[in-house]
């Protein structure tokens, strides 16, 4: 079985492995995650202890999101974190830190002075391998699992064309249409952007799917079994 959730944004770990148990999701029988992205930033630990675990966890894979991205640009901060570590920055590496910390990630930078240097490097190592996209075929229905969807799209143009920004930073319009033979799943958008009528819930379009659905702003996130389409909370 395949499973998508995405922008999970602090979500505690705790409560996310009984999700996953709720969904019967399991290595032994062969199941495999994707995450459409920012586990990081906003609440909790900012993701810290759901990042080193994800660096365990053969059965799940990371897509890269945008806070994931803004994380890595601040890299420097995973040598050390120290009051005095940061007053000693540059002034590029200031501003790169200022807008982290401005899009939610003071808690990430929090929760990760509090595990070890190596734990630390490890996550950035594991963050360096992550993909842009992934392609998946289940019963005979093509997917395409990208963070924020295709910007600038064209349906000629190739999915490795497209620019690191280009799936990472856009928002989607409802009526924007992308592959018609591959349904493409994404996040980064809360689904309620586009309504009060999708408050919580996956939106579905003829060519696209958005499975934000809050998580990042309180709300309990959603895995979706591609399979059956099921929903899990």
């Amino acid at each position: 079985m395949i499973y998508v959730i995405s922008d999970l944004h602090g979500y505690p770990l705790d409560k996310f492995k009984k999700l996953l148990k709720k969904a019967g999701f399991g290595s032994h029988r062969g199941d495999f995650l994707y995450i459409l992205g920012d586990v990081v930033d906003r609440n909790g630990d900012g993701g810290a202890q759901m990042l080193y675990w994800l660096t365990e966890q053969p059965d799940i894979q990371l897509i890269l999101g945008n806070h994931e991205a803004m994380l890595m640009a601040c890299d420097f901060i995973f040598d050390e974190i120290t009051p005095e570590t940061i007053k000693n920055l540059d002034t590029q590496k200031m501003e790169l830190l200022d807008n982290y910390v401005k899009n939610g990630g003071g808690v990430t930078i929090q929760g990760l002075a509090k595990l070890s240097k190596d734990q630390r490097m490890y996550i950035l190592e594991y963050l360096k391998e992550c993909p842009l996209y992934e392609t998946v075929c289940i019963k005979d229905k093509d997917y395409l699992l990208v963070h924020a969807g295709l910007d600038n799209f064209s349906p000629d143009k190739k999915i490795d064309d497209y620019t690191a920004d280009e799936l990472i930073w856009t928002w989607p319009e409802i009526d924007d249409e992308y592959y018609t033979d591959i349904m493409t799943i994404f996040g980064h958008t809360s689904t309620s952007s586009y309504g009060e009528e999708y408050m919580g819930k996956i939106i579905k379009t003829k060519t696209w799917m958005d499975i934000d659905v809050g998580a990042g702003f309180g709300r309990e996130p959603v895995l979706l079994r591609l399979d059956d389409m099921k929903e899990f909370r």
